[in-house]
């Protein structure tokens, strides 16, 4: 163990991480030559990669606003990424400062990053688990620590659920999930599709990586809201979701959608 408490990894460099790619695509330095390969190479089968990590973060920014906007003060964000300002803490908390965030994430780079930086206050925590088994994170000590399931918990799995193929059953997944939050709780997801343009070259990038690319359709991402109420204005592509600046260039390319739904009952 390390004297944070993470057990001692080895860190697999010999294939791209997802992780390792967003962030070198968002411009980070917390990536190896491997990841570098395969983001130039992810650009070059998908010209408007750089612009959609970028935009898919910006829409993560405003979903966070809007959950803690809405009365939300306890966040669940899976699948976190390497450590990004501003992190979803910064802009929770920029609103409202007393909601807590537990970030989870199955990269051992990005759980020592992320508690490098992270607070000491008791707000913020990160633990190293996998969606794959979304009861161990339900579970996990360091989570049941920080967040209340019998108050109303804002869920994130941005750009994460298309790693998962259908054989990890996404669908349980999500539903496993959802069914551990009580009423008022909401989930903020996004993720890739192939709806505008043919990306079977930006998928094949990922077989070298450590998790395939799934892409799904409109219809398949709106399943995953089974049980939630979709917010306005719904399931959209990540620029058009209640944009607070104009989109970027070449908005009408990116292959993310990106939705909030809350739990009603």
């Amino acid at each position: 163990m390390t004297e944070d408490g993470f057990e001692a990894v080895t860190i697999d460099t010999s294939r791209p991480h997802p992780a390792r790619i967003y962030d070198y695509l968002l411009g980070g330095k917390d990536n190896y030559e491997v990841d570098q390969r395969a983001g130039d190479e992810l650009a070059a089968a998908a010209p408007e990669a750089r612009i959609g990590v970028r935009a898919n973060r910006a829409f993560l920014r405003r979903a966070v606003r809007c959950v803690v906007d809405s009365g939300v003060r306890q966040i669940l964000d899976i699948g976190t990424g390497l450590p990004t300002s501003p992190n979803v803490h910064e802009v929770a908390q920029s609103v409202a400062p007393d909601v807590r965030v537990a970030y989870v994430d199955n990269d051992p780079i990005v759980a020592a990053h992320g508690n490098a930086l992270l607070s000491r206050s008791g707000t913020t925590r990160i633990v190293l688990g996998d969606l794959r088994d979304p009861r161990s994170v339900l579970d996990h000590p360091d989570v049941r620590q920080l967040i209340d399931f019998d108050q109303p918990v804002a869920v994130l799995l941005v750009a994460i659920l298309h790693f998962l193929a259908d054989a990890d059953r996404p669908a349980e997944v999500v539903a496993t999930l959802r069914d551990a939050l009580p009423a008022g709780s909401f989930l903020v997801l996004s993720h890739a599709t192939g709806d505008f343009a043919d990306r079977a070259a930006a998928q094949a990038v990922y077989t070298k990586a450590t998790a395939s690319l799934n892409l799904r359709t409109r219809a398949e991402v709106e399943r995953f809201f089974d049980g939630f109420e979709l917010v306005e204005p719904g399931l959209a592509q990540v620029p058009f979701w209640r944009p607070d600046s104009p989109p970027p260039p070449r908005s009408e390319e990116i292959g993310f959608y990106g939705g909030v739904a809350r739990k009603t009952v």
